[in-house]
């Protein structure tokens, strides 16, 4: 022992001490414990060293602490140490690291109240919880429950829960989850939904007996019992409640913080309904009952509506509306009679005011007098043995009676609703079983503790002596089973507490002694207790400071009692008059019922009762008992007592299971942990109690596997053995040297407290040191390997750095040398240059001189000869002047001589013409010369006629010569203006040209400047360009830089708008899924209710005691048309039975009958309504078929009219869904933004480009239908007036013959042909009429189609307005396309659909003419014989035309389809068939009877071997629903016989894969597409069935082998389980391992390829069965502790790979089945990566896209190391987590939906077998089958 002891207490051990704030504090040993020392030197986590004294005497060394990896438990007794730190330290390390707050400790259930509401109480929890044993899953209310639910089935022993703990624990949230898992699990054995009633209950107590406290908003203040019955068949049929401590002083008093029961606060809150008027109701603070707390509201609480809720709950637990309204009539009659005020007369006694108000309502309210209140409130009757006398009473007396009588009708009530709770909970089934639900206080101690604390601890004490009692059983069974020697275990023993308080003259007989003393106290009871048991009883105290008050030694704690109170408390009296005053109501009936058993209730001394302190107790009587009056009598106390022992008898009688709630804080803090709270309450509630049980044993239990695979690293290759047990043994014996430390059982190994951690630490350190030789090992390879590889690089290095030197300095040579040349011919060219240079200046030189001098010399000639021209022409110009002048100087000279003479000439002639001789001188010959002037003046006339044309000549000639003249004058004074000019620029020319010489010399100089500055400038210059080069590659670069990026960004945007697309593509694939998976989970349903309506007629007729073996019910999947000929063959019952069994049915309980017939007419309806939702077609067609002849043509005109109609409507929502894309177009290309898709823009241009071309194409389809459309009504109308001809012309015919007939035998064979033609023809025109029908319902539905499309474009239309510019031309552009693409594909589908439907009536018609024109002909034939008018128009169809028609059918009689179904359905064996004959033979041979009913247009032959088939198909499955091979066996037969239905249809879409034999096999009579999809629906059912069916068989694989089973053996260490073992890891027999799982994967798989199965079924079912395998896996992971480590997510994901490789292997990987285990690939890589720093919480958001973030956080919570090398994950990396996950939109749901299944298609797989080469083996029975 000291050995051990100095190896455990060593440098660097931890250990526990106490701690005055934190209650234990851990420490870490800094110095090696040695024997003797006093003390040890410790270091505190915060680095503060202590020393740490030890006591001389006991040398009580510290608690150790456990190893890391066994931290955070799930089960406290799996610690190595045993104590109260270890307990408190690992429910601390769950409850806030971890955030879970349920742990088992061993038996118990310890729960902490986290104060938030968390998502672990779903249904999907309670399913997975459902049927798992309680160590299988992580601690859980739902896991106590189920193991409960469990042992009452296996055990056939009731059970009890009993769940206890402090006020605001969470005691009534544990119960009420409890009760919801058993009514969720067990289910009603009834229609009266007994579950429900039992949940109901919960909010009735809760608004009537809870309340809000300091601690706890919604307290309990009584206890309850309900004990939940169960029948034979572990169902659930009632309830039954028992209540115990009913707080009744706080009808009258609450303290402050606190609320009255919360019912009267949902009354003042819901004071304004109108059916509450009358009750006078206002604000809770109105009245002293409510507001005395001064907290009338509750956060986060709606009193209204929680009033609601509490009478929904009255009205299913049948208490009616009148009865309500009476109870909340008592309760508001309370709260008045609490607000009467009562005031002092004198001294000793007091009065009520007239006319009080509240009392006045509490009279009219219950139905009593004004006066009798009054005054009874104010008085009581005094009685003596000679006379009764009134005594009045003081106000402080008369106000304790007032709040009595409250206290005292409350009680009352609440015992009447308590009781008709009960009845309503109560059935007539017998029970054969229950649960009981224990839901009471917890051990209270307070500062001042009274009579109720007293009670409540006496109950605890019992219940804590049960539980000590159960637990040391059940350790002394576990030590009995496994043959270990029992020693007797020291446990606390409350024998001596109980004796104390109930045992004669014990606490409570004193009590009651007392209350029956005329002149009893509480001071005279309390010196009895003194003198009684303060001297004989150590656990009784008296305080010193005290005469009034005594302590008790509970088994938890040391309790001061105040003595005050006690005896009033016990009495608990009320005023008899008070009660007599109520019971003669004559109003208010309910009041009298409360009050109707109510007798004397006054104490033996008759005294009046005080106040009676903080709190009054109410016991509920047992119903059971007769209320006598002596009963009435008994105290408080003693009726507890009773009531308590009642309780215990139960509770023995049952197997108990205990849930012990703890409260975390007293502030109501979410996830707050307070050490000191939390360990009172752990030593209250019995759970150390439990440890140190367990501790004081051997509390460690391993297995002997376990152990080996534990500690097989302490082992020597020679210590293992093949005998497990006795390597075990010698093992320990070498390790462990004192024996007493273990023992040895038949399967386990028990060890003491503390040799786990010894055992551990070995193993640690073993490892330790192989990790260290490891690590040294690997340190030297890696450097040895390292230095090699730099060795090896140095050489390297070395090679190639003195070939580099070599190399460099042949390149050096190479260069001077080619330098030397190099500067040789550079100076050669420098020196050539420069000479060249000189050269070229001196020429360039020279030939500029020398142009200049010549220009010099030019310019000088030039400037003489124009000199001389101008000088000649001056002096020419002034020679012309003086000629001029002098000419104009004679000119004028003359003028002036000519003129005088002229004047004279003139003057002498006047004088000579005034003398007469003159005169007559002159007119001598006067008339000659007039005749010769005459003459001359026409000559004169002539000639001035051709000088006037000369004259006009010569102005024209002489004007352009002028303008010439002019133009030549300014042309010369241009001239002479030059020349003066030039004469003048000579001068300026000769000073420019001296200008010029000495600017010549000037220039040179600034040549030879700019020469020099040219060449700086050069240089400068190619620097610049060098410059600009460097950054023209700069620019270059960040051009390629942004070409890369606005590539890149090109590329993102297609992989973004690539990944919306895929999304977009993902959402459409998901919403067809669900819409399958509605479709489908409606059959499902329909399915479940047949087999509910199935089960009732079963027990209705099991009922009757009236055996019909051979009735069915019909079919319930076909629609209206086929169930009018549904067909029930041997399963119809005769007349002559139907009779009986009504005169039988008669007989029965009438209320059963009506009760069954309700039921089934319940069932009737829910399965019309299912039909009706899926068959609305087939209703249509119904009603449509149901119209006569008449009805149908008048009808037709109508439909078409309407159709066209329709057609116009639908026209006109086209052109209205145009113009608004139009509209839409010109907002765009007004409002839209400039870019590349703005209006304008290309890209915009070609989108309404391509949306007009959509449009137009679109029109030219719709035309080319409506074209169509009329020339098939055209075709129609003819095709009915052709058969109206045909129809009216074949009677006149057959009149014809008739009158031809002689014998009345011939008139009555021809009458008969007659008939039979007429009843070929109405058949005839029945089909067309019904091809004619379904044609139009086809297009109707058609029409309804385009509508909902067209409102479909209209709302996406509306959507896309919504979005951006460029968004929304996208979304426009991809919708419209989509619309166009699938409108024309309808239309062509439709096209094509037409053009079958065409052709088909034609065959017919041509089939039918022939076959009336053979009637016909044979009928106007010769004399023929009687025999022959009647056969050949009964049978014209079976005459064979040719023999290859009527090859791959099979005829049978119409007899014999019972026996083809029985023998080829009911009665087949599966294996055979699968094994020895080709697949699907039993599809193929139905089909070919069927094509046979076909070919002869038998319909009911083919309605009755169809109907037969589906419904022997049921029953088959029914019968063998859980046979996985006849399940797929007859799912691979129903899908081929869907197939062979399709492909020999007719239908163009089927046919395209036929050979031309198999389209001649073609059906050619009936259209069987409405059976299609009878027959698929049923295809699945079979495959929802064969689902179920592997989901059975593999549920018990999927834990074990995927979680359980260790598949790489060493990696996951086993950790201890403590008391709840779960299955071992390691492969025992018996035990599934993930072989197991495959083998039987690998099973299904060769049985449904067996069956011939499609191979898209067959993906199908492997993808259904690996998202079951996943689901299942990842739910228990989630729920499983144990299971999250690193070494599991190994495991997981080496599982996981083979199940990968079995889909390789079975050519299975594109089925989809591996991404459904994607969510479990990632939870798995979640466990091995690192989680510590943001890069790995980034890593893991990434990785994990497939999980949830509960899911995430879940697993990070769970994980646990498995050994001490491993680090837990911080709380901080988990917010870190929880902060980044914060966007995410996603379920908040922690499980997956393991019943969720796929929606399944079947593709259509056509064969190519050839129907006519089948044979029907004899094996089958099937003689009576004919092949045709």
């Amino acid at each position: 022992m000291n050995r051990e002891l100095e190896y455990m207490f060593v440098q660097s051990a931890r250990v526990w001490i106490p701690d005055a704030e934190e209650v234990w504090k851990s420490a870490e040993l800094t110095k090696d414990y040695k024997n003797g020392d006093a003390s040890l030197q410790l270091m505190l986590e915060d680095g503060t060293s202590i020393d740490h004294k030890l006591d001389p005497k006991m040398k009580n060394l510290p608690y150790l602490r456990n190893p890391d990896i066994l931290v955070g438990e799930n089960d406290l007794t799996a610690l190595s140490y045993l104590h109260e730190p270890a307990v408190l330290h690992n429910l601390k390390v769950r409850f806030i690291d971890s955030k879970l707050i349920y742990t088992y400790c061993g038996i118990v259930l310890v729960a902490i109240n986290p104060y938030e509401t968390l998502p672990i109480y779903g249904s999907e929890i309670i399913n997975a919880y459902s049927g798992q044993n309680m160590g299988d899953m992580d601690p859980h209310i739902f896991a106590v429950a189920e193991e409960a639910y469990k042992q009452m089935a296996r055990d056939e022993r009731n059970q009890s829960i009993i769940v206890s703990g402090e006020s605001g624990a969470g005691k009534t949230v544990s119960a009420k989850y409890a009760m919801r898992y058993f009514a969720t699990v067990s289910g009603s054995a009834s229609e009266a939904n007994i579950e429900e009633k039992v949940l109901a209950s919960n909010p009735i107590m809760e608004a009537i007996g809870n309340a809000k406290t300091t601690r706890n908003d919604n307290s309990s203040r009584f206890g309850k019992y309900i004990e939940i019955g169960f029948d034979n068949r572990y169902r659930i049929i009632g309830a039954n409640m028992r209540t115990y401590l009913l707080e009744k002083s706080r009808v009258v008093f609450q303290a402050d913080e606190e609320r009255n029961y919360h019912i009267f606060y949902q009354l003042c809150a819901s004071a304004n309904l109108s059916e509450f008027k009358n009750l006078r109701l206002s604000s809770a603070n109105d009245f002293l009952y409510t507001r005395q707390g001064r907290s009338p509201v509750i956060e986060g609480v709606d009193d209204a509506k929680e009033l609601c809720t509490t009478r929904h709950a009255f009205t299913l637990l049948g208490i009616n509306e009148s009865y309500q309204i009476g109870l909340f009539q008592v309760l508001a009659a309370i709260l008045h009679l609490g607000n009467v005020e009562i005031k002092d007369r004198d001294s000793d006694s007091s009065i009520i005011a007239p006319n009080n108000r509240h009392l006045t309502a509490f009279c009219e309210l219950v139905g009593v007098t004004y006066q009798d209140m009054s005054h009874w409130l104010c008085h009581r009757k005094l009685k003596t043995a000679t006379e009764t006398y009134i005594k009045p009473l003081p106000r402080l007396q008369a106000t304790n009676a007032r709040d009595a009588l409250s206290k005292h009708i409350y009680a009352k009530l609440f015992n009447w609703i308590v009781e008709h709770v009960n009845k309503a909970l109560v059935t007539n089934v017998k029970q054969h079983s229950f649960i009981g639900v224990l839901d009471i206080y917890g051990f209270e101690t307070f500062e001042i503790n009274s009579f109720e604390q007293f009670c409540i601890n006496y109950a605890n004490e019992k219940l804590q002596q049960q539980f000590n009692m159960h637990v040391f059983k059940l350790e002394q069974e576990e030590y009995m089973k496994e043959q270990i020697p029992w020693t007797l275990i020291d446990f606390y023993d409350n024998q001596p507490c109980i004796n104390l308080i109930e045992a004669k003259m014990g606490i409570l007989d004193l009590l009651d002694e007392e209350c029956k003393m005329p002149k009893g106290s509480d001071d005279s009871w309390a010196q009895k207790l003194y003198n009684t048991h303060l001297k004989t009883c150590s656990l009784f105290e008296k305080p010193r400071m005290s005469n009034r008050a005594f302590i008790i030694q509970h088994f938890a704690d040391k309790v001061e009692y105040q003595c005050e109170g006690f005896l009033e408390k016990n009495k608990d009296t009320v005023n008899e008059e008070q009660i007599n005053v109520l019971k003669a109501s004559k109003k208010f009936h309910l009041l009298v019922e409360l009050f109707q058993d109510e007798e004397k209730a006054t104490t033996p001394t008759g005294q009046v009762p005080g106040t009676g302190g903080r709190t009054r107790l109410s016991i509920k009587p047992d119903k059971g008992r007769d209320k006598s009056s002596k009963e009435h009598k008994k105290t408080v106390g003693c009726q507890f007592r009773n009531s308590l022992q009642m309780l215990m008898e139960t509770l023995n009688a049952t197997t108990p299971h205990y849930v012990r709630c703890i409260k975390p804080n007293d502030f109501k803090l979410a996830f707050s942990f307070d050490p000191k709270r939390a360990v009172q309450q752990l030593r209250a509630c019995g759970v150390l109690e439990t440890i140190r049980i367990s501790a004081a044993g051997f509390p460690s239990r391993w297995t002997y596997q376990e152990f080996f695979s534990r500690y097989r690293v302490l082992m020597k290759q020679k210590d293992v053995l093949h005998d497990k047990k006795l390597t075990c043994k010698n093992v320990l014996e070498k390790l462990v040297q004192d024996q007493d430390k273990y023992q040895f059982g038949k399967t386990k190994i028990f060890f003491r407290a503390g040799q786990v951690a010894y055992l551990e630490k070995l193993r640690a350190d073993k490892l330790r040191a192989a990790c260290i030789r490891i690590q040294k090992t690997i340190r030297c390879w890696l450097a040895r390997k390292k230095f090699l590889r730099q060795r090896a690089a140095a050489i390297t290095i070395q090679r190639f750095t003195r070939g580099y030197q070599a190399r460099c300095l042949a390149k050096f040579m190479r260069r001077t040398q080619a330098a030397t040349v190099i500067q040789k011919y550079q100076r050669m060219c420098v020196e050539r240059k420069r000479y060249r240079q000189k050269q070229a200046a001196a020429l360039a030189m020279q030939t500029i001189l020398r142009a200049y001098m010549a220009r010099q010399k030019y310019q000088a000639l030039l400037r003489e000869h124009k000199a001389i021209i101008i000088q000649k022409h001056v002096r020419g110009w002034l020679a012309r002047c003086w000629y001029k002048r002098c000419l104009e100087a004679i000119v004028y000279l003359q003028c002036c001589i000519r003129r005088m003479r002229a004047k004279r000439e003139l003057k002498k002639l006047k004088i000579e013409a005034r003398s007469v001789e003159h005169f007559k001188k002159l007119n001598k010959g006067m008339e000659n010369k007039i005749m010769q002037l005459q003459r001359k003046i026409d000559e004169q006339h002539k000639d001035n006629r051709l000088i006037s044309e000369k004259l006009v000549t010569l102005e024209s000639s002489y004007a352009s010569e002028s303008e010439r003249m002019r133009r030549e004058l300014s042309r010369l004074r241009g001239a002479e203006e030059d020349a003066k000019n030039k004469a003048n620029q000579v001068s300026s020319l000769l000073e420019e040209l001296e200008r010029l010489k000495k600017e010549l010399s000037v220039t040179q100089q600034e040549k030879t400047t700019i020469e020099d500055w040219a060449h700086k400038y050069r240089d400068e210059m190619e620097k610049m360009v060098s410059e600009l080069k460097d950054q023209n590659g700069l620019l270059k670069k960040e051009k390629d830089d942004l070409n890369r990026r606005i590539q890149e960004q090109g590329q993102q945007m297609t992989e973004k708008m690539t990944r919306a697309i895929a999304q977009e593509t993902q959402q459409l694939e998901t919403d067809l899924n669900e819409e399958r998976s509605r479709y489908q989970n409606l059959l499902t349903e329909h399915l479940r209710l047949e087999e509910k309506y199935e089960d009732l007629k079963e027990e209705f007729a099991h009922s009757s005691n009236v055996s019909k073996p051979g009735h069915r019910r019909t079919d319930s999947t076909h629609s209206s048309n086929e169930s009018e000929y549904t067909y029930n063959s041997e399963y119809a019952e005769s007349e002559e039975g139907h009779r009986a069994g009504d005169d039988v049915t008669r007989g029965m309980d009438t209320s059963l009958t009506l009760k069954l017939q309700k039921r089934v007419t319940e069932l009737e309806q829910e399965k019309q309504s299912l039909r009706n939702e899926l068959e609305n077609k087939e209703d249509q067609f119904q009603r449509a078929r149901a119209r006569d002849d008449a009805q149908f043509r008048k009808a037709r005109g109508a439909e078409l009219e309407y159709e066209s109609l329709k057609r116009q409507e639908l026209e006109s929502e086209n052109k209205k869904l145009r113009h608004d894309l139009a509209e839409m177009r010109q907002s765009l290309l007004a409002d839209a933004a400039t870019g590349a898709g703005a209006p304008g823009s290309p890209a915009y241009k070609v989108l309404l480009d391509q949306l007009n071309a959509s449009c137009e194409e679109l029109e030219v389809r719709k035309e080319e239908v409506l074209i169509l459309r009329s020339q098939l009504v055209s075709q129609k109308e003819a095709l009915h007036h052709k058969d109206e001809k045909e129809t009216m012309t074949e009677p006149s015919v057959f009149a014809q013959d008739v009158n031809k007939l002689k014998d009345t035998d011939e008139l009555k064979q021809a009458y008969i042909g007659l008939k039979d033609t007429n009843r070929l023809l109405e058949q005839q025109l029945q089909t067309q009429r019904r091809t004619y029908d379904s044609e139009v319902e086809s297009l109707r539905g058609e029409l309804q189609n385009v509508k909902e499309e067209n409102n479909r474009q209209q709302q996406l239309l509306a959507q896309n307005l919504q979005l951006p510019p460029e968004a929304r031309i996208e979304a426009s552009l991809q919708h419209e396309i989509t619309r166009l693409t699938n409108e024309n594909l309808d239309l062509m589908e439709q096209l094509e659909k037409q053009d079958r439907t065409i052709r088909k009536l034609k065959k017919q018609l041509k089939v039918y003419s022939k076959r009336i024109g053979e009637m016909g002909a044979g009928q106007t034939e010769g004399q023929t014989s009687p025999g022959q008018m009647v056969e050949e128009p009964i049978h014209p169809v079976n005459i064979p035309r040719r023999e290859k028609d009527f090859q791959g059918m099979l005829e049978y009689k119409k007899e014999d389809e019972m026996k083809l179904v029985k023998n080829l359905i009911l009665e087949l064996k599966p294996r055979g068939v699968a094994v020895n004959l080709i697949p699907g033979l039993p599809a193929y041979i139905l089909f070919m009877c069927l094509r046979h009913a076909d070919y002869v247009n038998d319909d009911q032959k083919v309605r009755t071997l169809l109907t037969s088939t589906i419904n022997s198909i049921k029953k088959i499955l029914k019968k063998r629903g859980d046979d996985f091979e006849t399940v797929s066996f007859w799912l691979a037969n129903t899908c081929r016989f869907l197939h062979c239905l399709k492909q020999y249809s007719g239908e163009q879409a089927f046919m395209k894969h036929n050979s031309v034999r198999q389209n001649e096999h073609c059906l050619s009579n009936f259209d069987l597409a409405e059976y299609r999809q009878v027959i698929s629906d049923l295809a699945i059912q079979i495959y929802q069935q064969l689902v179920k069916c592997m989901e059975n068989i593999l549920q018990p694989m999927i834990v074990c082998g995927m979680l359980e089973h260790e598949t790489i053996q060493g990696v996951s260490g086993v950790k201890p389980t403590g008391l709840r073992k779960r299955t071992s890891s390691i492969a025992d027999e018996g035990t599934y391992t993930l072989d197991s799982i495959v083998r039987q994967l690998s099973a299904f798989h060769s049985t449904v390829c067996q069956h011939g199965t499609d191979p898209e079924l067959i993906k199908q079912v492997v993808k259904q069965l690996f998202y079951i395998i996943g689901a299942v896996t990842l739910n228990n992971l989630l729920l499983r502790k144990d299971m999250c480590s690193w070494s599991k997510g190994m495991q997981i994901r080496y599982n996981v790979s083979q199940l990968e490789e079995w889909l390789r292997d079975k050519g299975l990987m594109n089925c989809g089945a591996k991404e459904t285990l994607e969510p479990l690939i990632q939870a798995a890589q979640l466990l091995q990566v690192k989680k510590k720093t943001d890069e790995d919480a980034e890593a893991i958001c990434t990785m994990c896209h497939a999980l949830t973030t509960a899911q995430i956080v879940k697993v990070l919570n769970l994980y646990t190391p498995v050994n001490e090398f491993e680090e837990r994950v911080s709380v901080a990396f988990i917010r870190t987590i929880q902060t980044r996950l914060r966007d995410r939109f996603e379920s908040p749901q922690l499980l997956m939906d393991t019943k969720m299944i796929y929606p399944v298609t079947f593709p259509f797989n056509p064969s190519s077998l050839a129907l006519e080469t089948i044979q029907i083996p004899t094996s089958l029975n099937l003689g009576f089958l004919t092949r045709v």
